[in-house]
């Protein structure tokens, strides 16, 4: 998706995402709000300095990471955005890649106030380890119909 969107908020959130660089961390007050909220399978934070430390932690974890959003719906102050996350663990070749989703909220000056990623981190993150993505998957197998 390129990051043109009738409503220039979720433009403006979709373009940042897609070309979000880990310079882009230290200036992220431009969209997010003092009190914003931010949760993930792994995080809570409620303030500015918590999103810029979780967003510095992925750029120093991972190589390459990027993010391409694929469909983006806006209705009032609300955005829904479904994405791909692509990205390397550090020292590692294997590229991965997780599909996700993220449910923003825009404050009136159009930053983001609220946003919740949700993705499945056993089957997108755990499934692929070693030794604990097996025994994810033989207790996934067993529990089928």
């Amino acid at each position: 998706m390129t990051s043109t969107h009738a409503d220039p908020r979720a433009g403006a959130a979709i373009h940042f995402f897609e070309h979000l660089a880990a310079s882009d961390v230290e200036w992220m007050g431009r969209r997010y709000t003092e009190q914003a909220f931010f949760k993930d399978p792994f995080n809570e934070v409620r303030d500015l300095i918590g999103v810029q430390r979780i967003f510095a932690h992925m750029f120093a974890s991972l190589d390459e990471p990027r993010f391409v959003v694929l469909d983006a719906l806006v209705q009032g102050e609300q955005c829904f955005l479904t994405w791909d996350f692509n990205f390397r663990l550090k020292g590692q070749p294997q590229a991965r890649h997780i599909h996700g989703s993220s449910h923003l909220r825009f404050g009136p000056d159009g930053r983001i106030t609220y946003h919740r990623d949700y993705w499945d981190a056993a089957e997108e993150f755990y499934e692929k380890l070693p030794l604990l993505g097996g025994l994810l998957r033989l207790i996934k197998r067993r529990l089928r119909v």
